[in-house]
């Protein structure tokens, strides 16, 4: 194929137009093209165009005619062959286990667009979701298997799932516009966290394309601040099948029976001499509340980020090499395009948390961070969990999970599985009444926050009367 060159030189090679007026129109092919100048693959001489012909010898084997500006030799992967992939990681306690396993991802350029971490009470069951194309996520699946106390690595993204996302979304709402948005508040079936003169706080839960929708109705008045949690997912039971990770519950080991060594990013770290805290191995899972005797206690920090590869194995670095306890992580986009909000949970007292915010601000990709914990804001959760129960206990476990109002999101004729929001109280009573029917596999987004626009601490409330 060739053109000749005019003194204003417009070269069609029936998949783009490169001018030196314009811009060249690229068309995005997975293989390289190769430019040759007379016969030559030198591109010093294209240059000069008036003497010879310009050939296109392309590489691939696919029909379509594509070109590429003499620049770029090797144009990126075609967007077609990108995915989203949901990919579950089941694994064990281990110090640093959530940076490790952030920097997996980070060493071979895939930004993590959702972490969350749900677990039960001797092991994590982490849900990730990357783009990227079905080769090279195959090599991260086996790169995670070879990290230590991995027991599980799947991706999940091709079978049958229940996928669930929570958001606390904040945005204006004044007394002209508040009928209106407490309508559509009763289409998506919304819950109102906070409200005040001029602002409304509502939690919305559901898929990925439920959240896309509420964002795109709710945007015309105004996002003020977002907090969403990455997916998670728990996979569909087929009648007749067992559930997935059975065989990696605590009573498939009787090896593990005995005490397991604390030390990781989930659960809490053995007390260190100017660093004390609780060991706690119930549904509480180490948060605290209540200030102890040495000022430790739970600090929820809110993050902005670039929505950047690696900047959640930086965030977490952070944390680990000063041996900070990761107690609760969820990251999901914010309101804005191109950044992300990160919800932590850190105990410790007022002066080591504060160190912890001044060595975080000192991040490039970090815009703010926010030490929450002394201002009155409203927390949710999501739990995804699936029971094993048969059609004689079926009735009991739904009345259960009617008081808690927990929806019912997949049955079979062995498992159920419920889905429920709230505070940490309230996901801990649940889980801890259904116990005794038997537990298949927890999913759970940790902690999301928004500081109350109304200034209402319901903490500070309890057991106090209120006048009117």
């Amino acid at each position: 194929m060739a053109a000749a060159v005019n003194p204003s030189p417009k070269l069609n090679l029936g998949g783009g137009v490169f001018t030196r007026s314009s811009d060249f129109v690229p068309f995005w092919r997975p293989s390289p093209e190769i430019w040759r100048v007379g016969g030559t693959s030198s591109l010093s001489s294209v240059g000069d165009l008036s003497s010879k012909k310009l050939h296109l010898v392309c590489a691939s084997s696919s029909g379509t005619h594509n070109a590429v500006p003499v620049s770029q030799s090797v144009p990126p992967l075609t967007s077609s062959k990108m995915k989203r992939h949901t990919i579950s990681v089941f694994v064990g306690d281990e110090s640093g286990i959530i940076n490790r396993i952030a920097g997996v991802f980070a060493r071979r350029g895939y930004n993590i667009e959702s972490l969350a971490v749900g677990l039960n009470k001797d092991w994590a069951l982490f849900t990730i979701v990357v783009g990227g194309t079905e080769r090279v996520l195959q090599q991260v699946v086996e790169q995670l298997n070879k990290l230590v106390n991995v027991l599980k690595v799947e991706d999940i993204s091709r079978e049958p799932q229940v996928e669930r996302e929570l958001m606390l979304i904040k945005f204006n709402a004044d007394p002209s516009t508040r009928a209106e948005i407490m309508w559509l508040v009763n289409i998506f079936r919304e819950k109102v966290v906070d409200t005040a003169e001029h602002s409304l706080t509502v939690e919305v839960t559901g898929d990925p394309g439920k959240m896309v929708a509420v964002l795109r109705n709710f945007s015309k008045f105004g996002i003020k601040e977002l907090a969403r949690t990455g997916k998670i997912a728990l996979r569909r039971e087929k009648m007749g099948e067992t559930a997935p990770f059975w065989n990696f519950s605590a009573t498939s080991y009787p090896d593990l029976e005995g005490e397991i060594p604390n030390g990781g990013d989930v659960y809490p770290v053995e007390p260190y001499d100017d660093f004390p805290v609780n060991q706690v191995l119930d549904a509480h899972w180490g948060v605290l509340y209540d200030e102890d005797s040495s000022g430790v206690r739970s600090h929820t920090l809110s993050m902005l980020v670039n929505n950047t590869p690696g900047v959640l194995n930086i965030v977490t670095g952070v944390m680990s090499r000063r041996s900070y306890n990761i107690q609760s992580l969820a990251v999901g986009p914010a309101e804005k395009e191109g950044l992300s909000r990160i919800t932590t949970v850190v105990p410790g007292n007022d002066e080591t948390i504060g160190k912890l915010v001044q060595q975080l601000h000192k991040l490039i990709d970090l815009h703010e961070v926010w030490d929450i914990t002394h201002f009155p804001f409203a927390e949710r959760e999501l739990l995804l969990i699936k029971i094993a129960v048969n059609s004689a206990a079926r009735r009991d476990a739904l009345d259960i999970a009617k008081i808690f109002r927990a929806k019912a999101v997949d049955v079979s004729d062995h498992t159920i599985t419920l889905e429920l929001t709230g505070d940490l109280n309230k996901i801990i009573a649940l889980q801890t009444l259904l116990e005794s029917y038997g537990i298949c596999e927890v999913a759970r987004t940790w902690r999301v926050a928004l500081v109350r626009e109304s200034g209402v601490d319901s903490t500070s409330l309890r057991g106090y009367p209120l006048t009117l």
